[in-house]
């Protein structure tokens, strides 16, 4: 059995994370989820309280530590075979679960990226992943078409080994790069999305640090 582990990091996202943790606690994939709860200042830390689930862990910064820091946080309670990263809000389906591990299951692939239909993001966003993806498969060899997704199932172990060290939003370049440098199988699976329009990511400034990322990564450690 491959058991899961959800990696949940949360940011003042009390409009939506009723609704996400509805989805996720519905599933009956996940072996735990590790929500952390990065210092938000709404009615994030009242919803978390008020859960009772047993494969729930819930852990609080006192400091904001961005997407990166509440990621590396849950990777250090990890229990499970393989993570992954679940955004706090209704943009991906935990229903997609069971056909992203099985690929990992069957040893088909070592790590599993759930591709988006990304056609349905404004445009900026879509050139911008578009052009990311591109990178990353430029620099490293990959043959990705959404390397920006959250879903990504890793196995647990490997995850650690990647030693992540960005904070922001620009995890999901470095995760790319590193497992692209060590010439890590992944193979990618359709999911469902709804891109939703008021997000937190500055798609300039944060997309130019997810370049720059790329190529930190790619040439230094």
């Amino acid at each position: 059995m491959t058991r899961l582990s959800v990696l949940l990091p949360i940011f003042n996202e009390e409009r939506e994370l009723d609704a996400c943790l509805d989805r996720v606690l519905a599933s009956p994939i996940p072996h735990e989820i590790i929500a952390v709860d990065d210092c938000s200042t709404d009615a994030t830390a009242e919803i978390l309280s008020r859960r009772r689930d047993g494969r729930l862990k819930v852990i609080r910064h006192e400091q904001n530590r961005g997407k990166g820091g509440g990621i590396c946080t849950a990777l250090e309670y990890v229990t499970g075979d393989v993570c992954i990263i679940q955004d706090a809000d209704t943009e991906y389906d935990p229903c997609d679960y069971a056909k992203l591990i099985e690929p990992i299951k069957q040893g088909r692939a070592q790590v599993v990226y759930g591709a988006r239909d990304l056609s349905t993001q404004p445009l900026i966003g879509h050139l911008g992943n578009k052009f990311l993806t591109v990178m990353t498969n430029l620099l490293v060899g990959t043959h990705l078409s959404d390397m920006e997704t959250c879903y990504k199932v890793v196995p647990a172990a490997l995850m650690r080994e990647l030693n992540l060290q960005s904070r922001g939003f620009e995890i999901e370049p470095e995760i790319s790069i590193k497992l692209g440098k060590r010439r890590v199988k992944i193979l990618e699976v359709s999911i469902s999305y709804a891109p939703r329009h008021a997000k937190k990511l500055r798609r300039f400034r944060d997309g130019f640090k997810s370049l720059a990322a790329l190529f930190r990564y790619r040439f230094g450690d």
